[in-house]
């Protein structure tokens, strides 16, 4: 007991008598120290879901400033860097162009789906959606993703090969994300 009392008092600590509320600094976890984002590149993680071996595998990137959805989606578009695709990663992903939007509420994205080629029909593949759905959820800003084409919304698969025109998350896709 004595060894406390002189620990507390000795770190320079004024004791108080009652209980005071501290303000401290908020910040997202994922956040660097603005010092840290400040002196060097590759501050802020950007996670895009890309698939290996048929299943969705989470790659993470390095980039100097945080991106909103749209630019993440269109780094998932342009598909796997050289040092991804040298560890065997590919893309779903090809010849759609995908417009982000939000909900009323701003925590569900809506994702306009066209193809480069209106003559070309989209994939009905869960990897595709799968690839999509991962990518925007891993935002903090993001709890769901709804499809639509033309304003309409897309009845898409899930990971079971059911469809849905519901909002999707991750969890939809749970059966595809490869095991850590």
């Amino acid at each position: 007991m004595l060894v406390s009392v002189v620990t507390l008092t000795a770190c320079g600590l004024p004791a108080q008598s009652e209980p005071h509320t501290v303000d401290l600094p908020r910040r997202p976890l994922t956040a660097p120290l603005p010092s840290v984002a400040a002196a060097r590149p590759g501050a802020y993680a950007e996670i895009l879901c890309l698939v290996r071996d048929d299943q969705l595998v989470q790659a993470v990137r390095r980039i100097d400033a945080p991106p909103d959805a749209q630019l993440q989606l269109t780094h998932l578009l342009a598909g796997p860097d050289e040092a991804e695709r040298n560890t065997g990663l590919t893309s779903a992903l090809t010849g759609l162009t995908l417009t982000v939007s939000r909900s009323p509420s701003g925590s569900e994205a809506r994702v306009e789906v066209s193809e480069s080629d209106e003559s070309a029909a989209i994939v009905d593949d869960a990897l595709t959606y799968g690839q999509i759905v991962c990518t925007l959820t891993s935002r903090a800003d993001v709890s769901a993703v709804v499809f639509t084409r033309h304003g309409q919304r897309l009845e898409v698969p899930r990971a079971d090969g059911s469809l849905s025109r519901d909002p999707l998350t991750g969890n939809d896709y749970a059966a595809l994300i490869a095991p850590n």
